[in-house]
């Protein structure tokens, strides 16, 4: 036989491999699908109400680690059990009823009443095609590396909740991953210094080496500023990181677009390290930061019911005009939004969002942005410093509950932690 592959990328989402075999002898056919990327920072756990046929017909990336649910039925569908896959939500139902059906000649001959019970739970699962009552579908993956499609993007889906988490000890281990330890190095001051380690291409996988200094940002706080340099495919990222440690409370700031002079307005959008809060000296604090760790803020225009979440774009530091124009190109490079791909409903939405955009970044239209960021560690110039800004205005907040945990502070033990009979250090 045959076998096929393309790497293609999923909307809003990433880039995957899908690989397909066929064999012209006895018809035997199969499809799987594998990340192009690596295991991300955070595991992901999608949860969809499907109370539609609609809902059926959602895009599904389902790797091999993933674990697949339907709590209404008590019906999960373990991790390695079935290989990575490019489907839908019916499609699912429709796998797991056949390999339920695979084996049913066998047990009615041998166990005529399992054979009973199994062909009832397979109505079951087909009735849920029908969607008289409406159901949940939970799929969760510990690599990151799964996805359901929210149709109504860029715009966030009420039926469809996302949530990121922190890989538990055992789901690293099934993953094959350690924590490394780096050992603890002595306080020095690196204003001066830049940093450099080894790593591999995002794009092309070749090694490739990322340069990391530490920045004072005027009126604000110390910041990571690392790049990376490919020199086999010549691609170039940079990002910005936090240097210093998580604020007591988490800052929302909303600006009143009403001139196309706000647009030259500078803005740091931050990720966090994960290292300045934990008081290391700062050689070990951009020792252990890198570029793929989580980004906090996230950006909404409510004029355009648009939100781009915190894992997006990653930190920058720019101006509102270049952070805004790297939201229309996150659409519009895309091919399977507005391509030949696209289907045309979603394509006119999405070119008419482009056009919004557009009109923002010209200055012709007045909206509210707005930057939330648990951490506290993202900014908007004040263009009447020291003075308020009357279009200005930055709120504290107390963070939730699953704010903290997200950022990992609900695990964090700062005092107590040494065994009995030890001093800390």
């Amino acid at each position: 036989g045959v076998t096929r592959l393309l790497l293609t990328r999923i909307p809003f989402f990433k880039e995957i491999i899908v690989s397909s075999f066929a064999c012209d002898s006895c018809s035997w056919s199969n499809t799987e699908i594998q990340s192009a990327g690596r295991i991300q920072e955070q595991g992901v756990r999608y949860t969809l109400a499907v109370t539609s046929r609609q809902d059926l017909n959602r895009e599904v990336v389902k790797t091999d680690c993933a674990t697949a649910r339907i709590p209404e039925l008590d019906f999960e569908i373990p991790a390695f059990t079935q290989k990575g896959v490019l489907t839908t939500i019916e499609g699912i139902i429709d796998r797991a009823v056949a390999g339920l059906e695979q084996d049913q000649p066998v047990r009615r001959a041998t166990d005529p009443e399992v054979a009973d019970k199994i062909e009832e739970f397979m109505g079951k699962l087909r009735r849920l095609k029908e969607v008289g009552s409406s159901f949940t579908f939970v799929l969760d993956d510990p690599s990151g590396n799964s996805f359901v499609e929210n149709p109504r993007a860029p715009q966030r889906d009420e039926a469809l909740v996302v949530t990121r988490y922190r890989r538990s000890p055992q789901q690293a281990a099934m993953l094959g991953l350690e924590l490394e330890e780096r050992p603890a190095d002595s306080a020095e001051d690196l204003r001066n210094e830049v940093l450099q380690f080894n790593t591999n291409c995002p794009e092309c996988n070749a090694p490739a080496s990322t340069n990391m200094k530490l920045v004072q940002i005027p009126h604000f706080k110390e910041v990571i500023i690392m790049a990376t340099n490919c020199d086999s495919c010549g691609h170039r990222t940079n990002e910005v990181k936090s240097g210093g440690a998580i604020e007591a409370q988490g800052t929302r700031i909303t600006l009143r677009i009403t001139d196309p002079s706000d647009m030259t307005r500078d803005v740091l959008k931050v990720g966090w390290c994960g290292a300045g809060g934990l008081g290391l000296s700062p050689r070990a604090a951009l020792t252990r930061c890198s570029p793929s760790q989580s980004e906090t803020c996230s950006v909404e225009i409510p004029e355009l019911e648009f939100e781009l979440g915190m894992g997006a774009l990653g930190g920058k530091f720019t101006t509102l005009e270049g952070l805004l124009k790297d939201i229309r190109e996150l659409v519009e490079r895309n091919p399977f939004t507005l391509g030949d791909s696209s289907a045309p409903g979603k394509a006119a939405k999405l070119q008419e969002f482009v056009g919004k955009l557009q009109e923002i970044i010209e200055g012709k239209a007045e909206v509210h942005f707005v930057m939330d960021d648990p951490a506290g560690n993202s900014y908007l110039q004040n263009m009447y410093a020291p003075e308020e800004d009357p279009e200005l205005r930055v709120e504290r907040y107390e963070r939730t509950f699953e704010q903290n945990e997200e950022l990992g502070l609900n695990d964090m033990k700062t005092e107590g932690y040494e065994p009995p009979g030890c001093e800390p250090p």
